[in-house]
């Protein structure tokens, strides 16, 4: 599944490449990033596909190759461990919670990439460390400097990053930790209350965007 969702954003950077004409500059010109791209107004307007479509999109060559960078190198046992439809479950929550993030507190930016889907995935790494017993240090130390990144770095969407990161964080734990926590005894029940936890993500995800297109309307 990584390798399909690494895939998947490859093609469509290709696609706005060449309507773009331009390898560098793929969102000039390209219709497909004019619609895809994040723009609370226009989510407002009813254009929803954006919440999901803009993560699929990039700026330029150098933002693709460093999200796919990092979500192969994340990914790949993050889906090892979840498994492929847990694990693709994570990764699209993480992305709805990025484009939340985007829609509550950055309404007026146009914002695109797979960043925050790939801070949920270092948000599920760090608590599949946990859960194994494993030093998370490492992990917390990556999501320190990226978000001082973030911070520090203009034209970086922060809320996106923190906004898919809690969204990973969160339906992971329901994943991992609840089904303990709820003291669930059979694997079926304790697969039912991962579901259940991560849909619960989704739906607050997806309220907050709710939220925010009624208020960008008014």
């Amino acid at each position: 599944m990584t390798y399909a969702l690494i895939a998947i954003n490859v093609v469509i950077y290709a696609i706005t490449a060449a309507q773009a004409k331009s390898l560098m500059d793929n969102q000039l010109g390209s219709a497909l990033f004019i619609d895809w791209v994040l723009y609370a107004p226009a989510v407002a307007d009813g254009e929803w596909w954006r919440v999901l479509g803009s993560g699929f999109l990039h700026y330029g060559p150098i933002h693709l190759l460093l999200n796919m960078f990092a979500l192969y190198v994340v990914g790949r046992d993050a889906e090892l461990v979840l498994g492929r439809s847990r694990y693709l479950a994570v990764y699209l929550v993480s992305l709805l919670g990025g484009s939340a993030g985007v829609m509550l507190f950055a309404q007026h930016s146009l914002t695109a990439g797979a960043s925050g889907a790939v801070y949920g995935m270092f948000g599920a790494i760090t608590v599949i460390l946990i859960r194994l017993r494993q030093n998370p240090n490492q992990m917390l130390i990556i999501i320190g400097i990226n978000v001082f990144i973030s911070l520090s770095l203009p034209g970086i969407s922060l809320w996106g990053h923190l906004g898919g990161l809690a969204a990973g964080t969160l339906a992971t734990l329901g994943i991992l930790f609840l089904p303990g926590w709820l003291r669930v005894r059979t694997p079926q029940a304790a697969r039912t209350v991962g579901w259940v936890a991560v849909a619960l993500v989704a739906f607050a995800a997806l309220a907050a965007v709710t939220v925010s297109a009624v208020t960008s309307a008014v």
